[in-house]
């Protein structure tokens, strides 16, 4: 099973970026997914998940109301829409998925499929 995220980039403070997370190899209805972030010298951090039929999500406090996840099970397509962007939000974006989980874990290490990473850069 593969997970791959795409959609980063350069973007100045207070712009938008969409990212996306394609799963083959099981529909996306299958998993837990969730969105993580590396900084440069940073631990691994959540950003947002969202259950396997999508009607359940879970944000960090430090984009709740700024990044809405979605899913669309007949694409196999998690979304993270990311609004007001911060220098600070800047880092490297992951999409994790396990079919093991019964609800969204912000702990990474409860992921066991990840994509590669796509970067996102926020200039002040």
């Amino acid at each position: 099973v593969q997970l791959q995220a795409s959609g980063g980039g350069l973007v100045q403070a207070g712009g938008s970026l969409r990212l996306s997370c394609t799963t083959s190899g099981r529909t996306s209805s299958s998993y837990v997914v969730g969105w993580f972030r590396q900084a440069p010298g940073e631990e691994r951090e959540f950003v947002a998940g969202i259950s396997r039929t999508g009607r359940t999500t879970r944000y960090a406090d430090s984009v709740k109301g700024r990044f809405t996840i979605a899913k669309d099970n007949a694409k196999s397509t998690v979304s993270l829409q990311m609004n007001s962007l911060k220098p600070e939000d800047t880092a490297v974006y992951y999409c994790a998925g396990d079919t093991s989980l019964i609800t969204v874990s912000t702990m990474y290490n409860d992921y066991s499929d990840w994509g590669q990473g796509t970067l996102v850069t926020v200039s002040s």
